[in-house]
């Protein structure tokens, strides 16, 4: 999914009602106006996407998203398309703008029908105007059927404002959701549509503001906004002629009990490659050798007691806690004297893995750490034995009781600070695997050193960390996403930290 030309700011559909309320009483678009834009919209898409298609069903159900079916009906067959219109609902409930729009459809030469189970489905392209935003909880039997059986059809399908079935607040499925090509969403982007399943049920998403003008739009003040590494990338200046290695910040990586020492490995080597201008690792004794002869850039030292640490730490601006730490007495030895240091020293922090294990069972706030849950660790950090549906909530309870800044990894990764919330588009699904967290948190880390000289808030760093590292997996899934390594993002790390 390409969003490069999408708008970043992205709504719950609290902020979307309000703009559609804006738009019809300051802006005087008459919601007539607004369905007839939006039905315009889609089929000048569908034209383009599908030039070939001449047999379009539409499937409407009974409040306004069936509204703008019943006009891209109208709109179709006024250009000779062959148009079936079926119904799951009763048009005669739904607004005055979608009975128009009915009107409109039936005048245009289209009969629109109930939805019998038993029809044969035959299109060019199948229209999906269901269900729209509004939808709260587990779709009914019938929906939830149809839903099911377009799905199995393998029918190119455009979703009208959003897949129906899927969450437009969290993205989560409702029991079930269509699967469509492409998406053609109004009046504001809706934050459902970049994570968890929104990726999977929208296909490719256009928007079309319907004339909405920016006064109206700055009216209302979006809930989150979506990363642009473009932008980002613009805060990292030149470094000067006369740069040293202390300018930029010295990194302590902590973790690799026995058997996982590739974990510190990854970050170590992930924080070099960002630009950090010293690295050191603290590590299982079993490791030190093969650390060094791997990258003899890093400064490596087996660690058999939590006192050892102490000087490690004084020397550093920013530890990574958890890389491959484990659970282990010798784990709970190095998180304890970490943590308590770190204390009296507030030196900035990133947490991950079994840091954050650990750290869910001695809960703190601090403001000077990154946690870089993903969700299962996240539902440890809160209490919890099962994930939540809602990864917004989850990530502001998350900074709220720990503070700092959060990332919530997974599709269409969250960062928050308790200010801002972002979401970053970019990533694959060929970075699910082992040690890509490993690397997001030596890239953050390295940023965070430099962050001083850079100019750079914590979270701003953390922001261009997690752009940096799911670009830099999808450069890497240029060769295909299935076997990609964790390792196999460090090259494009460099590469893009460096792009003019």
């Amino acid at each position: 999914m390409n969003t490069e030309n999408l708008p970043d700011k992205l709504y719950t559909t609290a902020n979307v009602s309000e703009l559609d309320r804006l738009a019809i009483e300051d802006g005087g678009m008459p919601a007539t106006t607004l369905m007839r834009r939006a039905g315009s919209a889609c089929v000048d898409v569908l034209m383009a996407r599908w030039p070939a298609a001449k047999n379009v069903w539409v499937m409407c159900g009974g409040g306004n998203n069936a509204g703008d079916g019943y006009v891209i009906a109208g709109l179709l067959a006024e250009r000779h398309c062959q148009v079936s219109v079926r119904i799951l609902g009763d048009p005669a409930k739904g607004s005055l703008a979608a009975r128009a729009a009915f009107e409109y459809c039936r005048q245009a030469g289209v009969v629109p029908l109930p939805f019998d189970s038993e029809e044969v489905i035959t299109a060019d392209v199948i229209v999906d105007a269901l269900l729209g935003i509004g939808v709260r909880g587990e779709l009914r039997s019938a929906y939830r059927q149809l839903i099911q059986r377009l799905n199995q059809l393998c029918l190119p399908v455009l979703a009208v404002d959003i897949p129906s079935g899927l969450c437009a607040d969290t993205g989560v499925k409702l029991g079930d959701a269509v699967r469509a090509d492409l998406t053609v969403t109004f009046l504001g982007l809706k934050r459902g549509l970049f994570t968890e399943d929104g990726p999977d049920c929208a296909g490719d998403i256009v928007f079309d503001p319907l004339g909405l003008t920016d006064d109206i739009s700055q009216q209302v003040v979006c809930s989150t906004e979506k990363l642009r590494f473009s932008s980002l990338l613009k805060t990292l200046p030149k470094r000067p002629r006369n740069a040293h290695k202390n300018r930029f910040g010295h990194v302590l990586v902590v973790g690799g009990d026995q058997g996982m020492g590739g974990a510190v490995a990854m970050s170590a080597e992930a924080a070099l490659r960002s630009g950090a201008g010293l690295v050191s690792v603290a590590t299982h004794p079993t490791h030190a050798t093969a650390l060094l002869g791997r990258c003899p850039e890093l400064m490596v030292r087996g660690i058999q007691a939590g006192s050892e640490l102490t000087d490690l730490m004084a020397r550093a601006s920013v530890v990574v806690l958890g890389p491959g730490l484990g659970q282990s007495d010798w784990s709970r030895m190095l998180f304890d004297h970490v943590i308590e240091t770190d204390t009296k020293s507030a030196q900035s922090m990133v947490v991950d893995a079994d840091g954050l294990n650990l750290l869910a069972q001695r809960p703190e706030r601090r403001d000077s750490w990154v946690l870089t849950p993903h969700p299962g660790e996240a539902s440890r950090l809160l209490g919890r034995s099962t994930r939540s549906i809602d990864r917004f909530a989850d990530i502001a309870r998350i900074q709220s009781e720990y503070g700092g800044v959060v990332v919530l990894k997974g599709v269409g990764s969250l960062v928050a600070d308790g200010e801002k919330l972002s979401l970053c588009p970019y990533g694959n699904p060929g970075m699910a695997t082992a040690g890509m967290g490993d690397i997001l948190s030596g890239i953050i880390a390295a940023l965070l050193a430099q962050a001083e000289s850079l100019g750079l808030t914590a979270m701003q760093a953390t922001q261009l960390a997690v752009a940096t590292h799911a670009l830099a997996g999808d450069a890497a899934a240029v060769d295909g996403q299935r076997g990609m390594l964790a390792t196999d993002t460090l090259p494009h790390i460099r590469r893009l930290l460096n792009r003019p």
